[in-house]
């Protein structure tokens, strides 16, 4: 099992040092990765998601220069967002410059007024995201580019740097079109709050499509290592362990950067005995 755990970009504990301090020390404790999400805008009304969160890209940026060798994630880019041109330039040159750390956790958002928000058809939001994906792929292979689909289309285009490896593609969600999406264009498939009961046959049936080991099954939790249940958050680990699941991605959720820290402390104590 890999594990990684999610950087302070939201809440009060949010700042510049604190993500330069959490991505160190999960560096220096062992994490496989750092990670970020994705919101641009959130309604007034909204329990969740947090409204305060810093921008995922700069945020990886950020956390990339302050590290030498810990993956950088995103969990998850919601691609209809943003065109896939200017993705994969952003991903590309990211990747690049921090020496191919890159993992792009993807998928096609939930958030309808964000949606409006952005002028982005909600309704299109599947179809954006298979395009994006390939459309993607298609920049960061051979040049000059040519990619047409019914909301994308590149004729001739150079763009470049290229990435110097494949950056893999975690494609997120449970619903049946996520799944196939995952299967059919994925490099692997990260789930989001998931109970290990709910994740294994999930996990069956990816696997069963999808053989290869280097198909990474990932689940995100909502972990903090100075809260919740020990032996419960245990029990999970060797569940999702017989599952098949080979990453878990924490997520904290200390005010400040004290906590946070040591909450990175007690998961890795957790952590390190299932640690590839």
């Amino acid at each position: 099992m890999r594990f990684g755990v999610h950087l302070p970009q939201y809440g009060r504990g949010a700042g510049a040092d604190a993500i330069t301090r959490v991505a160190r020390h999960a560096e220096d404790l062992g994490f496989a990765d750092v990670w970020v999400s994705d919101h641009l805008a959130v309604p007034s009304d909204a329990p969740y998601p947090p409204a305060f969160l810093f921008e995922p890209m700069i945020t990886l940026t950020w956390a990339a220069a302050a590290t030498q060798r810990v993956g950088l994630g995103t969990s998850v880019l919601v691609l209809p967002y943003r065109h896939p041109l200017h993705l994969a330039k952003e991903l590309a040159s990211l990747d690049r410059l921090s020496g191919g750390r890159l993992i792009v956790g993807a998928a096609a958002g939930w958030l309808e007024k964000e949606f409006e928000a952005l002028n982005v058809p909600f309704a299109e939001r599947g179809l954006r995201t298979d395009e994006s994906i390939e459309a993607m792929r298609a920049c960061w292979g051979d040049q000059p580019v040519n990619y047409a689909g019914r909301t994308v289309r590149l004729d001739d285009m150079k763009v470049l740097p290229t990435p110097e490896r494949r950056i893999p593609i975690w494609v997120g969600g449970a619903s049946p079109p996520a799944l196939r999406r995952a299967v059919r264009l994925g490099d692997g498939w990260h789930g989001t709050f998931m109970k290990p009961e709910d994740t294994a046959p999930v996990l069956a049936a990816l696997r069963a499509d999808r053989p290869e080991d280097d198909f990474t099954l990932s689940m995100r939790v909502v972990w903090d290592g100075l809260a919740g249940d020990v032996d419960e958050q245990r029990r999970d680990l060797d569940a999702f362990t017989a599952a098949g699941l080979q990453h878990v991605m924490a997520s904290p959720v200390q005010a400040d950067i004290d906590g946070w820290l040591r909450s990175l402390d007690a998961l890795w104590e957790r952590f390190a005995p299932y640690a590839e």
